[in-house]
């Protein structure tokens, strides 16, 4: 239950982002379930990798080029999907932070509601 609910507010939350910001579009909400399914994918199995691979230039830069794995996730699930588009890198890597915004309300939301 707590993993469909998760799902679904991170479908709306890719709504929220849509509307925040022009340079991410959703033409659904059945589009945006399926944009954050496959994002989820994405940073589940491709994340990690492209992280070990980048190692050395995420440690030189602090870290801050995890900002930009996370906008080619982004980037990438919107060229997979149809109902999903970017405009370009820089609306990728501005979607993806309020995509992270977002993410982490929810996350911190789902410990207070399920919280055992």
């Amino acid at each position: 239950m707590k993993i469909v609910v998760r799902w679904c507010l991170l479908a709306a939350a890719l709504l929220l982002v849509a509307q925040l910001y022009s340079g991410v579009v959703v033409t659904s909400f059945a589009s945006a379930l399926i944009a954050a399914f496959v994002l989820g994918l994405f940073n589940t199995l491709l994340r990690p990798i492209l992280v070990l691979l980048t190692l050395p230039v995420t440690v030189l830069t602090l870290g801050l080029f995890l900002f930009i794995i996370n906008a080619l996730m982004f980037y990438f699930a919107a060229s997979v999907l149809k109902g999903f588009n970017v405009t370009g890198f820089g609306a990728a890597l501005i979607g993806s932070l309020l995509y992270s915004l977002c993410g982490l309300v929810i996350d911190a939301a789902m410990e207070r509601i399920f919280a055992k």
